[in-house]
């Protein structure tokens, strides 16, 4: 049975640029060319605000619909709240799963109609009043996993032969991280129905997801399915669509899914984007000749589907097509 690498980062964290810090940035690389997914151990963040999130998730999905349907995603312009089941669309399909969303916690900014789209995306969340705890909690794991994000990128930035920081300007002085904490039902009994959530790809550098011990997590390689099985103390990593493109194919978007629970079970899993500014513009990375002449193209290849440059416009793009809602409430204007 296949199964994805295991990157522990203690080592590159301890030192980068050690020889036991250059191996784990070798062993990283290869396990972002294939199979464009891993599971990260060694990531510092404390076992108990794991825990802690997953703990509070699971608080905040049994509570009643009406308290839950308070936070209603369609209300927010910045897509933060939450979307019952069936709300959100992976190309077109809904998903079966629950979930709240939610960003770094800021007041809305002003924007003119002149102004860029993606300007609407910043703003503040939405949290339950039934659940006073829950907001430092995911505040404080937010913080944590931005700086595991940052190792990543640092550990990625030398396996392409780049500065160790290539990648901060991106973030500087702020990202614009995208959080998603998800309740996937149990399937029912001799449904074929069992999309938790669709086959698709990531769209910004480089996500994680904290998992429970329910299974589900699948990663397409080749013509094969690949289960991401959970493991305790690790994420699973991946890489989104604009680092693919950054550098010409060499590191991979993966296409990957959820399916449904058994009958009986029900899956809670964090999912965090550690994404750049929205304004951020990529560039290709430039590629030493040896890694260059291994790049077979990192655009997507269906060309209704481009890889937008600036990072607002290209995750704009895929919020507005999975929330049809908002998208219709709040930015009319864009979808005409």
């Amino acid at each position: 049975m296949e199964t994805l690498p295991v990157i522990d980062l203690g080592d590159f964290l301890a030192d980068p640029f050690g020889p036991q810090g250059r191996t784990i940035v070798a062993k990283l690389h290869a396990a972002c060319r294939d199979p464009g997914f891993c599971y990260v151990a060694g990531h510092g963040v404390p076992v108990e605000l794991d825990r802690a999130m997953l703990r509070i998730a699971r608080a905040f999905f049994a509570l009643p619909d009406d308290e839950k349907r308070a936070l209603d995603i369609a209300a927010s312009p910045h897509f933060r709240g939450y979307t019952p089941v069936g709300g959100e669309l992976t190309k077109g399909v809904p998903d079966r799963r629950e979930q709240l969303d939610l960003g770094p916690e800021e007041p809305a900014e002003g924007w003119s109609p002149s102004d860029p789209p993606w300007r609407r995306l910043r703003g503040p969340n939405q949290w339950p009043d039934a659940l006073p705890e829950m907001r430092p909690i995911v505040l404080e794991w937010m913080q944590r996993m931005d700086r595991v994000g940052f190792a990543v990128l640092r550990a990625i930035a030398l396996g392409l032969d780049q500065p160790v920081d290539y990648f901060d300007r991106f973030f500087a002085p702020r990202g614009d991280p995208h959080l998603k904490i998800i309740h996937y039902p149990p399937g029912a009994d001799g449904s074929s129905d069992d999309q938790g959530v669709g086959m698709h790809h990531d769209s910004g550098l480089v996500s994680f997801v904290l998992q429970d011990d329910v299974g589900g997590l699948k990663v397409r390689r080749g013509d094969r399915l690949i289960d991401a099985t959970p493991r305790p103390g690790t994420y699973v990593m991946n890489l989104g669509e604009m680092m693919q493109a950054a550098t010409a194919g060499l590191l991979r978007a993966t296409p990957h899914g959820v399916t449904s629970p058994p009958p009986g079970l029900s899956r809670v899993s964090i999912a965090y984007f550690f994404h750049p500014r929205l304004d951020a513009v990529f560039e290709p990375v430039p590629l030493p000749p040896a890694l260059a002449a291994q790049a077979p193209g990192g655009q997507n290849a269906d060309p209704s589907d481009p890889v937008f440059a600036r990072f607002g416009d290209n995750y704009l793009k895929i919020r507005l097509r999975s929330h049809p809602n908002v998208a219709r409430a709040h930015y009319s204007d864009v979808v005409a």
